[in-house]
């Protein structure tokens, strides 16, 4: 599976590359701190996979990130995504390398 670094995507967003940004937390994860991603929680991502880029680069994340491995796996073994890319150690991560402000439990 692909992954990508904080370092790697706060690369992404400083030179504006042009990729989709998926949140696969809960609701409540989300309203308390986010990285600006679109929200498609883990339990709605499949049916929700049509809202997802098959053209262009797409980090998937949740808070450490379990979860959006899993959403990756399942994702490309059910639709045959290819441009799909976890965000390595989720928005603890970010937290934590990029972002000590963030506030995530």
């Amino acid at each position: 599976m692909k992954e990508v670094t904080v370092q790697e995507l706060r690369d992404m967003i400083q030179n504006k590359v042009d990729f989709q940004l998926i949140d696969v937390r809960e609701e409540y994860e989300f309203d308390a701190a986010n990285l600006g991603g679109e929200l498609i929680p883990l339990a709605t991502v499949i049916d929700q996979a049509d809202r997802i880029s098959k053209t262009k680069p797409v980090i998937i994340h949740c808070r450490s990130g379990a979860r959006s491995a899993a959403a990756v796996r399942e994702l490309e073994s059910r639709f045959g995504f290819e441009n799909l890319a976890n965000l390595k150690g989720g928005i603890l991560a970010w937290a934590k390398d990029i972002d000590p402000s963030l506030q995530v439990s």
